[in-house]
């Protein structure tokens, strides 16, 4: 009697294990049965994690218990919303979360003080939060092709930052607190909606690459000429109708450039003024004698 008292109590327990909550058919899919560690690729560098193109509309449970996650990569699902659980992973390095649907960051983004790469590129992004500024290991951040049209102040406390992409989305203007970013060596401001560069460009000198292409920008500061570091300047596409007399100091500028990938100075597809189609025309040397002379008879 006890026996089978027992025996019955088994198959029970079996039944509720086996009518226990099940997870979401997509992310079934991605465990197979497995335990979620084994998803985990410990390399020479980093402990990775790669969930790129799984249909996911929503991000799995069971990754906010990897703690020990250094590199992760959401990116190309159909992601709309990442909870404030991503500030468990504390450990994060590197981030992508480039191609999903979101409008929005978590503030608990602000938790992950190991972050140094971050992508949240081709998303919905209106604005950005003020706690990212509080990842202040951060060193390249790429919003590229989003709808930003500012950002927070606090952005000044992002000291490290290297590599800033901010390329097709909705900027009038260069924010002030860019100018603050004193380790930036590529500044990519491309597809927007400015009209100007400020003074206060000069500022940046580190810069390497500066991609203003693609904007409505009528003229090139002359601050811009002493940040003696720039090795490709790309304002293609522009309203720009005079250079100015100081850009010969830009001695890092090798020639006049036509490749997008080409390194030295892109002034292609702007309304110059005359003769300077025809100076440009003959190179980079050409045109920096024109200016240096035309500074000197001023």
């Amino acid at each position: 009697m006890g026996t089978e008292h027992s025996k019955n109590e088994g198959q029970r327990s079996m039944v509720f294990l086996r009518k226990g909550p099940k997870l979401p058919a997509w992310e079934d899919a991605l465990l197979a049965g497995r335990e979620p560690r084994s998803l985990l690729k410990r390399g020479l560098r980093y402990v990775s994690l790669s969930l790129i193109m799984k249909g996911m509309t929503s991000t799995p449970d069971f990754l906010w218990g990897l703690h020990e996650v250094q590199k992760l990569n959401l990116s190309r699902n159909q992601l709309v919303v990442i909870p404030p659980s991503l500030g468990k992973l504390d450990r994060l390095v590197v981030l992508n979360l480039g191609g999903n649907c979101l409008k929005c960051l978590p503030k608990e983004i602000g938790l992950l003080r190991n972050l140094k790469v971050l992508f949240v590129n081709m998303n919905c992004l209106k604005e950005v939060p003020a706690e990212l500024s509080l990842c202040r290991k951060l060193e390249v951040l790429s919003l590229s092709h989003n709808c930003i049209s500012q950002l927070p102040l606090s952005f000044t406390d992002l000291t490290s930052l290297r590599k800033l992409n901010l390329s097709n989305n909705r900027f009038v203007q260069i924010p002030l607190c860019i100018f603050a970013l004193r380790s930036l060596d590529f500044l990519h401001l491309g597809s927007n909606k400015l009209e100007n560069i400020a003074e206060s460009i000069q500022y940046l000198v580190n810069l390497q690459i500066f991609i203003v292409e693609n904007n409505n920008i009528r003229s090139l500061p002359r601050s811009l000429c002493y940040i003696s570091t720039l090795e490709l300047l790309n304002a293609d596409y522009n309203a720009i109708q005079t250079l100015p007399d100081d850009l010969y100091l830009l001695h890092r500028l090798r020639r006049i450039a036509w490749n997008p990938m080409d390194k030295g100075l892109h002034i292609a597809h702007n309304p110059l003024s005359r003769p300077l189609p025809e100076v440009v025309e003959g190179g980079l040397d050409v045109l920096f004698n024109y200016l240096r002379d035309k500074k000197e008879h001023n």
